[in-house]
């Protein structure tokens, strides 16, 4: 009982702690739209836009698995370290890893992918920009953005150990900060340019969002302390190398697949029926109205997500399997009374969402529908970190593959013939079968461990 209480605590305090942090930085980039909508235009967030799906598979092939992985065996190692088993003779402390061994590691190759995928995307940008986004203005964006890369890599990497070490406020504090240097500068610029040239360019919104990369790498270097490494670090890379690959390629078809929805979305639309004009309106009310809202509670359960994987790691390194059932059941229960309360919420005043917030009752329709998704949004989110925790990346890749697949055939085949709808209710469905299916394994594994 004594053991369970003390490790609640962070877990209760860092969730908390991620989640204030999250929901300060979604009301700033909240009112961050709005002032980029009054200055660069609707066609200027267009061009801006469609350059975030290449920032976020940047981020998928260099850090954000990787970053995991980190958090999962700084988690173990730190078990390890105060159980002495760094203390003993030198075969013993070469057969495991300390945490800044692992940190070392994970930065090692998340900067070696990081300066490949720089070199590329600064080198291919017109090609990008003209061949896959149809768009040749995104080229310059996408040269500035290459520059984000090697400063969010190592970002990533470092708050991985620290929430492997269960300490959020490093992450949690440069995730604002991060967030207020991009608007600061990004409105400093804005102010410069318009004395000095009387007019806005596009390439100030992408520098602000190097202005706060480097911003967030600089606050948390200055919270590392030196210590020194210590195990095989090429066993830690080797470890961090073989996790972080099927969770790499989960996120990078993830991100791929929903590039290829944001363009299959409106032509299927298109087919339905609707004109070139409608089917982008309907798109976008979609993506930009009704989804960022519905989403909006999942801060609760992602900062959960974030804590429970390296507080799994260290259960399971300590071979507390009734400790693992006990954080399934409680994740459950939550998961699905928050996800519940928020459909309610959304099935009695989404339509009103949609007619104040955003003067669009077709927003207030998706909202409506939508809300069908909390309950199995937030426990999918929470039981995959469970998987994750546990070492089962490949486990996560499955149902996250056979999720996006259903979303894929709705698109292709249901919008034709419903509309819109055919992609919300495969929405629906896709959710269903991932956070099932994630029960599923984890109902498999407590029978053998029983």
């Amino acid at each position: 009982m004594k053991s369970d209480s003390l490790r609640n605590h962070p877990l209760i305090a860092g969730t908390l702690l991620l989640t204030l942090a999250g929901i300060l930085s979604r009301v700033i980039g909240f009112f961050f739209r709005i002032f980029l909508s009054q200055t660069i235009g609707a066609e200027g967030m267009g061009i801006y836009q469609l350059t975030i799906p290449i920032h976020v598979l940047t981020i998928s092939l260099t850090s954000s698995a990787i970053q995991t992985a980190i958090s999962r065996f700084v988690a173990q190692a730190a078990v390890g370290t105060s159980d002495g088993q760094f203390t003993g003779s030198s075969s013993n402390r070469n057969r495991r890893c300390n945490e800044s061994c692992y940190l070392g590691a994970g930065l090692m190759l998340s900067l070696s992918l990081a300066f490949f995928c720089t070199v590329f995307l600064y080198q291919s940008a017109t090609p990008l920009a003209v061949r896959f986004l149809e768009e040749p203005r995104c080229a310059p964006l996408l040269q500035i953005l290459a520059f984000t890369v090697p400063f969010g890599a190592i970002h990533s990497c470092i708050n991985g150990y620290f929430y492997g070490l269960k300490k959020t406020f490093v992450p949690a504090a440069s995730q604002l900060l991060e967030q207020l240097a991009r608007v600061l500068s990004v409105w400093l610029f804005f102010q410069i340019s318009m004395e000095k040239y009387h007019a806005i360019s596009l390439n100030l919104v992408v520098w602000g969002m190097v202005a706060g990369e480097v911003a967030a790498v600089l606050f948390s270097v200055s919270f590392l302390r030196h210590k020194k490494s210590q195990g095989r670090r090429f066993h830690a890379l080797k470890q961090i190398f073989l996790m972080s690959l099927p969770l790499s390629a989960n996120r990078v078809l993830v991100n791929i697949l929903q590039s290829m929805e944001a363009v299959m979305l409106p032509g299927q639309l298109r087919l339905y029926g609707y004109s070139t004009s409608e089917a982008l309106s309907v798109y976008g009310t979609l993506t930009g109205m009704a989804l960022p809202m519905v989403l909006f509670p999942s801060v609760l359960t992602n900062s959960v997500s974030v804590m429970l994987l390296p507080v799994i790691a260290e259960a399971q390194e300590k071979k507390e399997h009734r400790y693992i059932i006990n954080a399934v059941k409680k994740t459950c229960f939550y998961s699905l009374s928050l996800g519940f309360l928020c459909t309610l919420l959304f099935l009695v005043f989404g339509k009103w969402m949609g007619e104040f917030l955003f003067s669009n009752s077709l927003a207030g329709n998706f909202i409506v529908t939508l809300g069908w998704i909390c309950p199995f949004l937030y426990l999918s989110t929470t039981l995959h970190s469970i998987l994750n925790g546990l070492g089962k990346t490949t486990h996560t890749f499955f149902l996250n593959i056979l999720g996006l697949g259903i979303r894929i055939a709705f698109v292709l085949f249901a919008i034709p013939l419903t509309g819109i709808k055919g992609y919300l209710w495969g929405a629906l469905l896709s959710q269903i079968v991932m956070a099932a299916g994630a029960l599923l394994m984890l109902l498999v594994r407590r029978s053998k461990a029983l």
